[in-house]
């Protein structure tokens, strides 16, 4: 078997699935998806989400528009804490989940944020239960983002001061809170719509890992990849990748953030077109590529 000329590491919301509904809503995206599958180029989906989330709002849909059995299809959910791989050879279309368990937060944490939004964020925020590893608060999709953002720091910083009770060290983008010993374990990584608890040492880029871990199972790795992102930290994919010597070029669908010099190319999409509309556009075009 030649190693495939491509390989797709796909952050979910934004470049997947909307921002807004929370579901993939341009159909062409589960159509090129399905064929360059078919072709046989692997495709990761690296994402916060969990592999509930995934089953539900991605596989259903893959299923539903005829991916084929034998594709090289993986999903590392909760930022490389959580992974399977994807078919409808299994049951459901998801095959055994992983879950690396040093990953995962204090279950009397995930209870107490759990409690907080009961009373007092529940107007605003929902608790997703679905998460193995991860705490996430996460916007209701009702209420209107600018609302959402004027109080999500208010929560970030009751959620921080939670584990410094617990004498474990913390960090929120560059508010940074060591425990006693100097260890920061635990981030806090507000996102445009919720809030994630996680490892410090989880993210994109060792979904990355993980991804070429799966891959490197069931065939050869690709000849150069493509990631795909809405947030500073998706880039952490292209980094990781460039890092460990593979060619690589980024797709950034939510340039308002601002794009870093990097050492490998950064691509937008023409027209101020942002999210899935822009991840719609790069997949039309890998698939036509193939034609």
């Amino acid at each position: 078997m030649s190693a495939p000329r491509l390989g797709l590491l796909l952050d979910v919301d934004g470049p997947i699935a909307s921002p807004v509904s929370r579901t993939i809503a341009i159909p062409s995206i589960v159509d090129d998806l399905i064929a360059l599958a078919a072709e046989g180029i692997p495709v990761v989906f690296n994402t916060g989400r969990s592999d509930a989330f995934i089953r539900e709002q991605v596989v259903k849909p893959l299923l539903a528009g005829g991916l084929a059995p034998g594709g090289r299809v993986h999903a590392v959910c909760e930022k490389g804490a959580v992974w399977c791989s994807i078919g409808p050879q299994y049951e459901d279309g998801m095959g055994d989940i992983t879950v690396a368990e040093d990953l995962a937060l204090p279950r009397d944490y995930a209870d107490e944020m759990r409690e907080l939004v009961r009373s007092d964020y529940a107007d605003l925020v929902f608790f997703d239960e679905t998460k193995r590893a991860m705490v996430s608060i996460e916007q209701r999709v009702e209420v209107p983002n600018a609302t959402y953002l004027a109080r999500q720091s208010e929560f970030d910083e009751r959620a921080m001061a939670a584990l410094q009770r617990r004498g474990l060290g913390v960090r929120r983008l560059d508010d940074v809170r060591p425990a006693a010993d100097g260890s920061v374990q635990w981030r806090i990584d507000p996102t445009i719509i919720s809030t994630d608890v996680e490892a410090d040492r989880s993210g994109k880029d060792m979904g990355a890992e993980r991804s070429l871990e799966l891959l490197a199972e069931d065939g050869d790795l690709p000849l150069a990849w493509r990631t795909m992102g809405d947030s500073r930290s998706d880039y952490a994919m292209a980094d990781w990748l460039h890092a460990n010597g593979h060619e690589v070029a980024h797709v950034d669908v939510r340039p308002s953030d601002g794009v870093p010099a990097t050492p490998y190319p950064v691509l937008t999409a023409p027209d101020g077109v942002i999210h899935d509309e822009a991840g719609a556009r790069y997949l039309s075009d890998w698939r036509r590529a193939a034609d």
